[in-house]
């Protein structure tokens, strides 16, 4: 059994105003194995994140490190990384000591209802599974969730957990979008999945994004927890015992056909 915070957070364009709510949310979510947070917690989505990026040895996740390691809880978390052209839209794994375990940078960026995520953020090209608190977990950010192909890439290298952190856009039929996405990825892989988006901060940005809705499905695609658009932590229970009692019941990944090597 692992025990999961799910860290449904605003976001401020201050970095150190972030930083300071992740220590606040890390000594919140005591008893947690992994603490998972929004994507872009280090400052919200704007042209300024080029000014805020930084390399991944910097101060800010140098700084959730350290807020890790004081709490003994490994965490998931999106940040800008600074690169040599356009930043980098990353999520990066820390142990429960601080050390980090991997870096995965979005691969699908958000051109999309009037959006162009491209003229800022380079984009990945490697799916990112990471063993951490127990668990090999498949990392997954915002947009990424439409394309069940990315997930399935995580099952076959042995995920057991999605991780998908999120700023979703709010918007007509975004938040059944979202629902209905999260729940797909999970039924269709049989896998647990902890979706965490940002909270909706109207005070300090009104860019239309952060619709919170942080959600733990189950390998059956149930909704276990909901958080709905109130900012808080929630520690919920992940079973790996529920994922082979779904996968007897309901063996679709052994009855793939199209995509698996059979030679």
């Amino acid at each position: 059994m692992t025990r999961i915070a799910l860290c449904q957070l605003p976001v401020s364009p201050s970095p150190e105003v972030n930083l300071q709510r992740a220590r606040e949310a890390l000594a919140a979510a005591s008893g947690a194995d992994l603490a998972i947070f929004p994507e872009s917690l280090q400052t919200r989505y704007g042209k300024h994140v080029a000014e805020a990026a930084e390399p991944l040895d910097g101060p800010w996740v140098g700084g959730l490190a350290e807020a890790a390691r004081e709490h003994g809880i490994a965490v998931i978390a999106g940040v800008w990384e600074a690169g040599p052209g356009r930043v980098r839209n990353t999520a990066v794994a820390l142990d429960a000591s601080g050390g980090l375990r991997a870096a995965y940078r979005k691969i699908h960026l958000f051109d999309s209802f009037g959006a162009r995520e491209s003229d800022l953020v380079e984009p990945g090209s490697e799916p990112t599974v990471v063993e951490l608190a127990g668990l090999r977990i498949g990392l997954v950010t915002c947009y990424d969730i439409r394309f069940p192909e990315l997930t399935r890439a995580l099952v076959d290298q042995g995920a057991e957990l999605f991780a998908v952190i999120a700023n979703w856009g709010s918007g007509p039929l975004k938040e059944d979008h979202w629902v209905t996405l999260v729940r797909a990825r999970a039924l269709e892989n049989t896998m647990w999945t902890a979706a965490v988006g940002q909270a909706p901060n109207p005070e300090e940005s009104h860019d239309g994004f952060g619709i919170g809705r942080s959600l733990l499905v189950d390998p059956l695609g149930v909704i276990r927890a909901d958080l709905g658009s109130t900012p808080g932590v929630r520690i919920v229970e992940v079973d790996p015992e529920e994922t082979l009692a779904a996968r007897a019941t309901l063996p679709c990944l052994e009855h793939r056909v199209l995509g698996v090597n059979r030679s």
